[in-house]
């Protein structure tokens, strides 16, 4: 089969002929409908300083989010048959660790991500776990189902853990308006949020914030640093009462605590580059304020409320507006430029060779 695979340890990569992957006994093979350019995938591309320290095995297909058909289950699969439309939920845990055995497969001590760990999706057909195909409805859109990894780290973000209260007339703020930005603003406007505040300095995807529903979108190089004091303002001197962080960069980390309110919550699921710092006396101590990393997707609950989600006519039709490119597989490194020249929002990837 076709594959794009990074070939050495440097930038780039190239589309080779590999052979074709047989299932396990606890596996299934998909034929790729759909795939999708995620900011791992751009990292593995540039080949930066994680993605140096983190990948290990090259020459690897790469790529995880994704949507296919199953043409074949290896013998002890029950849950998933051959012609079934499937997601993949990327991260593969042991079921074994400390975290697995305690129900927190999500953060899995020895957890495996497809395109990273072991060869991944940007291929003509594709290996998943039975454990991670997940069924989708047959009508929802391959290019949709391909981006619900990324919805459910939105929605992983805004209600991080099940007893947590939900967001109907809570004021939010979506620091970096990157697909899972966007996606987080459509889920908190869906989920009866009062005021949603966003911050991102692309013209293209101010413009997709605000279809998504952002109140107002701040541009911090153009507004300045008063944009948490206007967002106090804006909330009766009061500030949002959650916050996710999705931009990585450390001048956003300061706005979204100097904008929460006392008591108020904040999901970290944006990368930094290098080590950063705040004032945790005033950030977070003082203010009691509830922080929590962002890791993947709360396996599988998360899903069940991204399945919720999806039918919705509405919503679906708002994620839709966040897939600003379809591109053939084939033309990996266009798909590249354009999401590194902050073009486009969501590339969605169609398997043409």
């Amino acid at each position: 089969m076709k594959a794009y695979v990074k070939a050495t340890r440097g930038p780039g990569g190239e589309i080779r002929s590999v052979p074709d992957p047989t299932p396990g006994e606890n596996e299934v093979l998909i034929r790729v409908r759909a795939a999708s350019v995620c900011g791992t995938d751009v990292h593995i591309w540039l080949w930066n300083e994680w993605a140096q320290s983190r990948i290990r095995t090259v020459p690897m297909t790469i790529g995880h989010e994704v949507s296919g058909e199953v043409l074949k289950v290896g013998r002890s699969v029950r849950s998933v048959a051959v012609g079934d439309h499937v997601s993949a939920e990327t991260h593969i845990a042991d079921g074994t660790c400390y975290q697995c055995r305690r129900g927190k497969m999500h953060i899995c001590e020895h957890v495996e991500v497809l395109g990273v760990d072991r060869n991944g999706v940007f291929a003509e057909y594709a290996i998943l776990p039975e454990m991670n195909a997940w069924k989708n409805d047959p009508d929802l859109d391959p290019s949709l189902a391909s981006i619900q990894e990324p919805l459910g780290n939105a929605v992983h973000s805004l209600l991080p853990e099940e007893n947590l209260e939900d967001l109907a007339g809570k004021n939010v703020l979506v620091t970096g308006c990157g697909p899972v930005g966007l996606l987080a603003i459509a889920v908190a406007r869906v989920l009866g949020a009062h005021r949603i505040f966003a911050t991102e300095v692309s013209p293209v995807r101010i413009a997709l914030a605000r279809q998504m529903g952002a109140d107002h979108v701040f541009n911090p190089v153009e507004d300045g640093p008063g944009v948490a004091k206007t967002i106090v303002d804006e909330t009766d001197g009061n500030g949002v009462d959650v916050a996710v962080e999705m931009s990585g960069h450390p001048s956003s980390l300061q706005l979204l605590f100097d904008a929460l309110t006392p008591g108020g919550r904040v999901s970290l699921l944006g990368l930094f580059d290098r080590p950063t710092s705040i004032n945790l006396d005033d950030a977070v101590i003082f203010k009691a304020a509830k922080v929590q990393g962002i890791f993947g997707r709360r396996m599988f609950e998360t899903w069940y409320q991204v399945k919720g989600l999806l039918t919705r006519p509405d919503f679906r039709a708002k994620m839709a507006q966040i897939i600003t490119h379809r591109v053939p597989i084939a033309e990996l490194p266009r798909a590249m430029e354009l999401i590194q020249s902050q073009q486009a929002a969501k590339v969605s990837l169609e398997p043409r060779w």
